[in-house]
């Protein structure tokens, strides 16, 4: 699907206040509500807008610990790929999960709610035999940013490019 600028300010305005009237949308990106309308319904239809959610503060809920898990398969066919990615799937502790070239095979981000509850999570996954080989554990002290990528990134593929692309 080819974006436009106009595009683009849609998904911008949209992504930082996902519930922006109709109305205030068309004004923010410069166009009439119906085009406006009709651009998003597009954009959605599209599968570029697949959803609009609430951005949690866990922490004003309950005490949670957010950890980085680096994995390590012990073999690696993709039978043993497809059979990890199917396990974790199925965990909602496991909130993003990247298959990563380099030294290890994934990069897991897990929110439990302390240190304790990570250790019994990591026991259960190896017990459960997913083909884990070794894994690596970093705890997060301090969030320092965590956004949603910006539709600016697509700027190759518009007609409109930021000045630094």
């Amino acid at each position: 699907m080819k974006l436009d600028a106009i595009d683009v300010r849609i998904l911008d305005a949209i992504q930082r206040n996902g519930r922006i009237t109709k109305l205030a949308l068309a004004d923010k990106v410069g166009l009439s509500p119906t085009p406006c309308w009709m651009r998003l319904q597009k954009l959605e239809t599209g599968g570029i807008v697949s959803g609009y959610h609430a951005h949690l503060n866990l922490r004003r809920i309950a005490p949670v610990a957010t950890v980085l898990m680096e994995v390590t398969l012990s073999n690696h066919r993709q039978a043993d790929f497809h059979r990890f990615e199917r396990a974790i799937k199925a965990f909602d502790e496991v909130i993003s999960c990247w298959s990563v070239g380099g030294g290890v095979d994934y990069v897991l981000k897990v929110i439990v709610p302390d240190i304790e509850a990570y250790q019994r999570f990591v026991d259960y996954l190896l017990e459960r035999d997913i083909g884990i080989d070794r894994y690596f554990t970093y705890v997060v002290t301090k969030t320092i940013k965590e956004e949603m990528p910006r539709p600016h990134l697509a700027a190759p593929y518009i007609d409109e490019r930021p000045p630094y692309v």
